[in-house]
């Protein structure tokens, strides 16, 4: 039986390897999106079946199921033959969303860890590529009816062979996405971090022994799921039911539901979707890895000192998401699964288990991660260029206290590029960039403010696509408090401002300079009852501007 001391310094060491991994993924890249933003996540998986070890803090959290599901397909094929046995040296790449992943612009590498000729395990990454192709810049197309219309979709391939990049791939890769002399800087950075990784956990391995690490990894995953189902035992068993609204998909002007009930079980939790939408036209499609993955982001929310494993998620059963647009099938358009459905699932899990445990659990943050995709040519520098933008907004008040203003999205820990670097890189003027004031929902506890930005194309021509969510309900309150502000966007053509029909989803919308686009993001949700709230708290606010005196009247009578 290992130590306590060996198997905490084990994992914190596994930890690290991630990491550094992280680190130097996000150092060596050459898109905003992953060096500024940190749109990418590393982590350890088991040999055998893929399952997760260890993933770097600083990685997104929905990717933490997410690559565990990739890796177990890989060694599926390869066991099948439908993909090359892998060779010291190798490392893998695949986008396919319906081969445990989530959207096409999520590329995911790799690659088996040797010792002694024998995998150990493997080190696996994801990074956000700016374009993988398809009808718009940046991928996000908010009108596609297939998976074809969303970019090159690539099966597990060896993008490495024995160290030695393909060129043959590479070159398809790059015939078929925008802008692809930039993209070898990527693909080299997140080479580079398992590299890296491998090093660091060789090193390990030398110091602690083979053994020494595989028992550590046996006892981490036994503990971590020991540990998740004496939390789920402060859950009553319910049912606890609850329900998310996504705006539309992008196509049929409809809200779409999911419905959602939990309730505990002798093994653990379960989560039904019975009564979820059926599977919808356009791009807010989920498939099966990134719905998992989602549930298991949200219950890390709630427990966030359950360790990174894969033991976490063995007491969560999930049902009922067969037939409905959580589990889509090839080839159902998925741009909007990982970065906007994912959120919304984890917004039923909150709003579902907040009833149960209210000390634990937050209203619903801003829940969208407000992505914009510009595309276009820029005359001055000569040269194409594809700019993504993420946002954060408002996260949900809690029993603790407000909400944050301006926080990353509920999957990960990304943030927003910096204001400069974009102005530097793309020819566009930010001439607002500000809190979204009175956007956060009245509460005891009120939700924290969205962001309200807008941007202008100086020169050039270009053409703007995005795929965000909240703008037709806002994020939920809890307990008594009331929704956060819905997501607004508005583009400004010639002068005259418009309102997309979808309000939240619109593509291929032509800019010339002096064309704006203006996007304010949710607050989020109230926690308690408004009337609860102390009136120099409210009184605090108006003072500093997030709330003007008409709007605190309005939401809190009794302030």
């Amino acid at each position: 039986m290992i130590d306590p001391v060996t198997l905490a310094v084990i994992q914190a060491g596994l930890q690290q390897v991630c990491d550094e991994m992280d680190l130097t993924f996000s150092r060596a890249a050459f898109s905003p999106v992953i060096a500024e933003a940190d749109d990418r996540s590393d982590g350890i998986y088991a040999a055998d079946d893929g399952s997760l070890i260890a993933q770097g803090a600083k990685g997104l959290p929905v990717f933490v199921g997410v690559m565990q599901f990739s890796t177990r397909t890989i060694l599926d094929r390869i066991a099948k033959g439908l993909t090359a046995a892998p060779e010291p040296g190798d490392i893998y790449i695949v986008n396919d969303p319906y081969l445990g992943g989530t959207h096409l612009m999520d590329v995911r590498f790799a690659m088996p860890v040797w010792r002694d000729g024998v995998i150990f395990c493997w080190l696996s990454n994801t990074g956000h590529w700016p374009d993988t192709g398809g009808a718009v810049p940046g991928g996000f197309s908010a009108s596609a009816i297939s998976a074809e219309q969303e970019g090159l979709r690539i099966p597990p391939v060896k993008l490495f062979k024995k160290g030695v990049l393909d060129s043959e791939i590479y070159q398809i890769i790059c015939s078929n996405i925008r802008v692809p002399d930039q993209r070898i800087g990527d693909v080299q950075a997140q080479a580079s971090a398992l590299l890296v990784g491998a090093e660091r956990l060789a090193a390990l391995l030398d110091r602690y022994g083979d053994a020494t690490v595989t028992e550590a990894i046996a006892e981490m995953r036994r503990l971590a799921a020991a540990q998740m189902r004496t939390l789920i035992g402060l859950i009553p068993p319910g049912p606890w039911r609850s329900t998310a609204i996504i705006d539309s998909d992008g196509v049929v002007n409809q809200p779409l539901t999911i419905a959602l009930t939990v309730s505990t079980t002798a093994e653990g939790l379960t989560f039904d979707f019975t009564g979820t939408s059926p599977p919808c036209m356009g791009p807010m499609n989920s498939v099966r890895a990134t719905t998992l993955s989602s549930i298991y982001l949200a219950m890390r929310h709630i427990f966030p000192d359950v360790p990174i494993s894969a033991g976490a998620f063995e007491p969560l059963t999930i049902t009922g998401i067969e037939g409905t647009f959580l589990d889509a099938q090839y080839p159902r358009p998925v741009s909007g699964c990982a970065a906007e459905v994912s959120q919304r699932i984890a917004e039923a899990v909150f709003a579902a288990l907040v009833q149960a445990i209210p000390d634990r659990v937050t209203a619903a943050p801003a829940g969208t991660s407000g992505n914009f995709g510009l595309g276009g040519h820029d005359p001055e520098k000569g040269r194409d260029y594809v700019m993504y933008q993420i946002s954060g907004g408002g996260y949900g008040g809690f029993a603790g206290g407000d909400g944050i203003a301006n926080g990353c999205s509920t999957i990960g820990i990304s943030k927003a590029p910096p204001v400069e670097i974009m102005e530097q890189t793309y020819p566009v003027l930010y001439r607002h960039y500000a809190l979204h004031e009175g956007s956060g929902g009245a509460g005891q506890h009120r939700g924290g403010l969205g962001l309200d930005y807008e941007i202008e194309l100086l020169r050039g021509t270009a053409r703007a696509s995005f795929v965000m969510d909240h703008g037709r309900v806002g994020p939920q309150g809890a307990l008594g408090g009331s929704d956060g502000a819905v997501n607004r966007v508005e583009v400004t053509q010639g002068g005259v401002t418009l309102i997309p029909e979808h309000l939240s989803k619109a593509q291929d919308i032509a800019l010339t300079p002096g064309d704006r686009v203006r996007v304010r993001t949710p607050g989020g949700g109230g926690y308690g009852p408004p009337a609860a709230r102390d009136p120099a708290l409210v009184a605090e606010d108006v003072r500093l501007g997030r709330y003007t005196q008409a709007q605190a009247d309005r939401l809190w009578p009794n302030g």
